[in-house]
């Protein structure tokens, strides 16, 4: 069986970290996720509202990096949940157990400041002066002539 969930789209609200009784890290975050297609008529394109789940790490990794209206891409396994809300009705969440968290977009969406890291791109400087390049090897089968046939035609049943 296969369970894998892959969204890119904005966060809707800032991720707030919480812990657990046993000290473990969470939060639950909304990705706003645009459809790839737009109405016969010319209008919106249609959101969609997914609920994710991030745990330990990567929960923290979230509430320290992302704010409002960022781009996200979560990797992660498709959820289910069954609650009771306040009037004592049986609810199911559907939610995304965030398994890998990603910055996406530039760095001007991301606020335009190194303050953590928004793109690693601007932490790499490349060498003033770079070595000069050797050319590839190339590329040689070797001899054939010292290889032997291992079956001929004659030997297969077909």
């Amino acid at each position: 069986m296969l369970n894998i969930a892959v969204i890119m789209g904005r966060l809707v609200a800032a991720p707030e970290l919480r812990t657990t009784p046993s000290g473990v890290s969470v939060t639950s975050f909304r990705v706003a996720v645009d459809r790839s297609y737009s109405s016969r008529d010319g209008g919106e394109r249609q959101t969609d509202f997914i609920d994710v789940v991030a745990w330990r790490g990567t929960a923290e990794f979230v509430c320290k990096y992302f704010q409002k209206g960022q781009m996200i891409a979560v990797n992660g396994r498709i959820q289910t949940r069954n609650y009771e809300d306040k009037q004592g009705n049986k609810r199911t969440a559907v939610e995304i157990v965030a398994d890998n968290v990603n910055f996406c977009g530039s760095k001007r969406e991301s606020g335009g400041d190194d303050s953590y890291g928004g793109s690693y791109a601007g932490s790499f400087a490349p060498p003033a002066d770079p070595a000069p390049k050797e050319p590839a090897p190339a590329f040689s089968s070797g001899d054939s002539d010292k290889f032997e046939d291992l079956f001929v035609d004659e030997d297969l049943p077909f």
